[in-house]
């Protein structure tokens, strides 16, 4: 299968490994948007919601609703890290880390203040905790969880963009997702639940966890093969990483 539309080509710096030149594009503004709100809403929203999964070998397993949305904020990663380069990837991570640890923070606040004097208030209270008063564990393994994974995959999409030469993205997107998604279950699970859950029991969790990811990216497949192609062509852009400085550290591009 193609990877590379007729009207995309590497630029000249990510050809030759030279700075890379400052450009504006059209739609890399909205893909960061939408990797920061599936971010947010997956570990907001759907952490909240716990519900239970029939698997061969394992049984039944807990997961956390939020595992149904959280994968495409690793395809809209690879998206990024394949069209745009990994730098551009790198500003978007960093953005949704600060907008998680924002999130985070503000919502410790709002649980923290006493509740109004109404009956309704207090009785909504609880309701409140249990939805947004994550514990100081959950809320570290998560972003530290999040940020390697996310570094990871981009890491892996990019190194494998080179090695193959633009050939078969299926491959990078599946393989960087098997790398990326596996060290973000098993950081977030072991910074969060280790010591309280039984150690079969977070074993079980994390594989069915990443069952669940993974495969989230194999069946997205098609679409990201649709999106990399459109932004491709629209963006005049399919950047290649080589010389690029890798630090995960780093804000620019």
């Amino acid at each position: 299968m193609a990877t590379r539309s007729k009207a995309s080509h590497p630029s000249a710096a990510s050809v030759a490994g030279q700075a890379r030149p400052q450009r504006t594009y059209l739609y890399y503004d909205f893909v960061m948007a939408a990797f920061v709100c599936v971010l947010l809403c997956s570990n907001f929203i759907g952490a909240a919601k716990q519900s239970v999964i029939e698997l061969p070998l394992l049984g039944s397993v807990p997961f956390s609703a939020g595992v149904m949305f959280f994968p495409i904020s690793y395809i809209f990663g690879d998206i990024l890290t394949e069209v745009y380069g990994y730098g551009r990837d790198r500003r978007v991570v960093w953005a949704g880390f600060g907008a998680l640890a924002f999130a985070s923070f503000m919502a410790w606040v709002v649980v923290s203040l006493p509740p109004g004097p109404s009956d309704y208030m207090k009785s909504y209270q609880p309701a409140l905790e249990s939805v947004f008063g994550n514990a100081w564990r959950i809320a570290a393994g998560s972003m530290v969880a999040f940020w390697c994974g996310s570094f990871a995959n981009s890491f892996v999409l990019a190194k494998m963009k080179i090695a193959s030469q633009g050939k078969s993205l299926w491959k990078r997107t599946i393989g960087s997702t098997v790398v990326g998604e596996a060290v973000d279950s098993s950081l977030f699970y072991f910074i969060a639940f280790y010591g309280i859950w039984q150690t079969e029991d977070l074993i079980k969790t994390i594989i069915a966890q990443y069952l669940l990811k993974t495969s989230w990216e194999v069946l997205m497949t098609p679409v990201t093969y649709k999106i990399v192609a459109f932004l491709k062509r629209k963006e005049n852009e399919d950047y290649y990483d080589r010389g690029t400085d890798f630090n995960p550290f780093k804000v620019s591009t």
